[in-house]
């Protein structure tokens, strides 16, 4: 793996970049705090990694079946209309993966959450989620425990 040391001007290097849901020795799932999009995971590469390319082909696999077991969860949990992946690291240049459940009601459905608001919800959005936040990520922490399980 090419994956290079931790890089101290490195924002994801240096700060876990959500709510820590679980955390392995290769990655950790954070929830990213945004009142808009209270769904919203972030699987990070916790060695410094620019591109995907930059994992060798067991730590690829690894790192997508715990995208997958994220969405899965999400999808579980929520039934969401829609689940956004997407890794860009334009301003962050260290891999990561966001997975984001996505609803109809949104305020930017069906536009990408980096977009322009498309109308305001009532009441907030995380009060719409069928469960409240700490159970959801009980259920997404437990479906990436069952991964590293199903792995020893």
């Amino acid at each position: 793996m090419n994956a290079k040391p931790l890089r101290s001007d490195c924002e994801l290097c240096t700060q876990p970049g959500g709510l820590l849901v679980h955390r392995t020795e290769e990655w950790r799932v954070v929830r990213v705090a945004d009142a808009a999009f209270p769904a919203f995971y972030r699987l990070i590469w916790n060695r410094h990694a620019s591109e995907f390319t930059d994992l060798d082909a067991g730590a690829r696999q690894r790192c997508m079946d715990a995208v997958a077991a994220v969405e899965r969860a999400l999808r579980a949990a929520l039934q969401p209309t829609k689940v956004n992946l997407a890794s860009l690291g334009n301003v962050v240049a260290h891999l990561h993966w966001h997975v984001i459940a996505r609803f109809d009601w949104d305020s930017h459905f069906p536009q990408p959450v980096w977009g322009s608001a498309q109308r305001s919800v009532e009441p907030p959005a995380a009060a719409r989620l069928p469960l409240a936040l700490e159970a959801l990520d009980a259920q997404v922490g437990q479906a990436l425990a069952s991964l590293s399980s199903a792995r020893d």
